[in-house]
């Protein structure tokens, strides 16, 4: 079973994953925790080239293509070993990241970056998928609290992160079979019941 959680940063993600793989173990079901971009040596350079802030010059075509290398190694390296495992994989963030953030936010098209990730992830797709929604304004006072210095991405303007949050959304009701969408601001144990109900249905 193949798992991601997208959303804008700040949204409670890394809170959330880290409860779904707990009751996943006491479930007993093996767990396979990863992110995007990282996960791998490989994606972890490519993830420090990515959010580095010195990196301005980064073309929008070259960051779609890097993030679509880093997903291609951490398929080939862990996911998909761990599914022929039998194991639970639970991503941060998948291939909706890239449609969101570059497909829509630095205007490459969705499709075009569509396209990259089919040749990237063999077609690969999650069966479930939490979009963790929350307004950009909550995700900015978020990040601004939680951390000293924003990187390359974070760096980027408010009218940015709405056209994201909107290509999320826009992603959820084209698919709403794969896509739940929560409402981040939510209580986090409110959350953490409402991913495990729609996880056991499946499981």
């Amino acid at each position: 079973m193949f798992i991601t959680f997208e959303g804008l940063d700040g949204a409670g993600k890394s809170t959330q994953i880290e409860r779904l793989a707990a009751r996943l173990r006491a479930a007993g079901r093996p767990v396979l925790l990863t992110r995007e971009p990282g996960g791998t040596p490989l994606g972890d350079a490519l993830r420090a080239l990515l959010l580095d802030p010195a990196r301005r010059d980064m073309a929008p075509a070259a960051e779609a293509l890097l993030y679509a290398a880093s997903r291609a190694q951490l398929l080939h390296e862990r996911v998909r070993p761990a599914l022929a495992r039998g194991e639970v994989v639970v991503c941060d963030r998948f291939v909706d990241a890239s449609l969101a953030y570059q497909g829509a936010g630095l205007g490459l098209g969705e499709e075009a970056v569509a396209s990259i990730n089919r040749f990237a992830t063999g077609g690969l797709r999650p069966d479930l998928t939490f979009l963790m929604d929350i307004p950009v304004r909550v995700s900015r006072t978020r990040v601004a609290g939680g951390r000293s210095g924003a990187d390359r991405i974070e760096q980027r303007d408010d009218e940015y992160f709405s056209v994201v949050r909107d290509a999320f959304l826009r992603i959820a009701a084209k698919e709403p079979d794969r896509v739940v969408v929560l409402d981040g601001t939510r209580d986090a144990a409110w959350l953490e019941q409402e991913i495990w109900a729609h996880v056991e249905k499946i499981l």
